[in-house]
C-alpha cells in the first residue's frame, strides 16, 4: 500500500462493491468517505465505525478519513442554539469511537448554511458542465436563501434554517460558536488520536443567506489554528475554494506555503476554478486559475506527505450522477503528476 504523497478515491457516502472495484481497477489503495451512510441518531457507534473500516480493508482499501457528519448533528452548535451541548457531547463520542475504530481523520466545516452554488450547468470544454457561483444572483440577506441550489436539495435543513434563523447571524456570534465548539472537541481528539480537519467556507464570502461565514481567507484560517492550538487540528485544504478567494492562484500558493511547513495540511481537495469571488465556476484541472503541476510541487516542497482527492468534478455526457468518467480523468491526472514528480526527484 502506497504511503507518502498519494491519491485516494473520495466524495461518496457508501462503499459499494462497484465503487470498491472502481477504486482498485484505477490503482487506488485508499478512500475517503463524505458523510457516510451510517445508522445512529446524532451519533455514530464504535461498532458501526469499526465495521465500516473493516469493510474498506476487505477490499484492500485503507479508510483515510471521514469528512463531515450529517449537518443536523451540528446545526445547533454552528448557530449557538439550545441543545448545542448535547450535540457537542455526541460529537465528542464520535471522535472517541473513531479513534477506537482506527479511523485517523474527521473532517468538518462550519458553514451553517452549507455550500452555495447558483448554477449546475456552466458550459465547459466539449459540452461538459460545471457548477458555478455568482454573488450577484443572490443576496446576503435571509430572504434570498432560496437562491442557493445546494440547500434546496436538503429540504429538512432548509426548513430548520427558516424556522430558527430569522435575523442576521453576525461574525462575532459565529466566531464565538466556533471557539466554543473547537475548545470542547480538541482535547477529546488529542486523547483519542484523531485529527480534526477544517474545510474553508465555500464560497469564500463574508456572508450569504443572512449567516456570517468565517473561513474565507488565509488570516481566518490562521485565527482558527490559534484558537485550536493543537496538533490534533489541521486543514482539509481545498485548493478549489482557495483558488476562488481573492488572489486566485497566488492565494493557493500562500495557503500551501503557510500551512504546509507548519504540518497543518492533513489532506487536500485538488481541484480548481475559473475566476474568483464574487463570480467563479468549477472546471477541469489545467483549465483553471492555477498550474496543477506547480501546486503539486509546492505541496511536496512544503512538507505535505498525505493524501489528496479530486473532490468536485465536471459533468460529462453519458456519465452517471456521481461522475465516474470525470473522477477517473481527474484522479488519473493527479496520479500521473505524482509519478512524474517522483521520477524527476529520482533522476535529479
Amino acid at each position: 500500500m502506497r504511503s507518502g504523497l498519494r491519491v485516494a478515491l473520495g466524495q461518496f457516502s457508501e462503499l459499494t462493491d462497484e465503487k470498491a472495484k472502481f477504486a482498485k481497477q484505477l490503482g487506488f489503495d485508499s478512500i475517503q468517505l463524505n458523510t457516510p451512510a451510517l445508522p445512529g441518531v446524532g451519533c455514530w457507534s464504535y461498532e458501526d465505525l469499526l465495521a465500516l473500516r473493516l469493510r474498506c480493508e476487505s477490499y484492500g482499501l485503507k479508510l483515510e478519513a471521514i469528512e463531515n457528519v450529517p449537518v443536523h448533528f451540528l446545526h445547533k452548535v454552528m448557530l449557538g442554539l439550545d441543545g448545542r451541548d448535547e450535540q457537542i457531547r455526541n460529537y465528542q463520542q464520535i471522535i472517541r469511537n473513531m479513534g477506537k475504530a482506527g479511523i485517523p481523520i474527521l473532517g468538518h466545516h462550519f458553514m451553517a448554511d452549507g455550500t452555495w452554488r447558483t448554477s449546475y450547468s456552466v458550459p465547459l470544454r466539449g459540452g461538459a458542465r460545471g457548477m458555478g457561483f455568482d454573488l450577484g444572483l443572490v443576496s446576503v440577506d435571509i430572504s434570498q436563501r432560496d437562491g442557493n441550489l445546494v440547500i434546496k436539495r436538503d429540504p429538512v435543513h432548509s426548513a430548520f434554517l427558516r424556522e430558527h434563523v430569522k435575523r442576521t447571524v453576525t461574525h462575532e456570534e459565529m466566531w464565538s460558536n466556533y471557539e466554543y465548539f473547537i475548545r470542547a472537541v480538541v482535547p477529546v481528539a488529542e486523547e483519542a488520536g484523531v485529527k480534526l480537519a477544517l474545510h474553508p467556507d465555500d464560497p469564500p464570502v463574508p456572508m450569504v443567506g443572512g449567516i456570517a461565514r468565517l473561513f474565507y481567507g488565509i488570516d481566518d484560517l490562521k485565527r482558527a489554528m490559534d484558537i485550536a492550538d493543537s496538533e490534533a487540528w489541521g486543514l482539509d485544504l481545498c485548493l478549489g475554494t482557495s483558488s476562488s478567494m481573492a488572489g486566485g492562484a497566488e492565494t493557493v500558493a500562500s495557503m500551501i506555503d503557510t500551512f504546509g511547513p507548519a504540518g497543518k495540511i492533513l489532506y487536500v481537495h485538488f481541484r480548481d476554478v475559473v475566476g474568483t469571488v464574487p463570480s467563479f465556476y468549477e472546471c477541469f484541472l489545467g483549465d483553471g486559475n492555477f498550474n496543477p503541476a506547480e501546486m503539486l510541487l509546492r505541496l511536496k516542497k512544503s512538507g505535505f506527505n498525505g493524501f489528496m482527492i479530486d473532490d468536485h468534478v465536471p459533468w460529462t455526457d453519458y456519465d452517471d450522477e456521481w461522475g465516474h468518467r470525470s473522477h477517473a480523468h481527474q484522479s488519473g491526472y493527479l496520479q500521473g503528476m505524482i509519478d512524474a514528480l517522483d521520477l524527476v526527484e529520482k533522476i535529479g
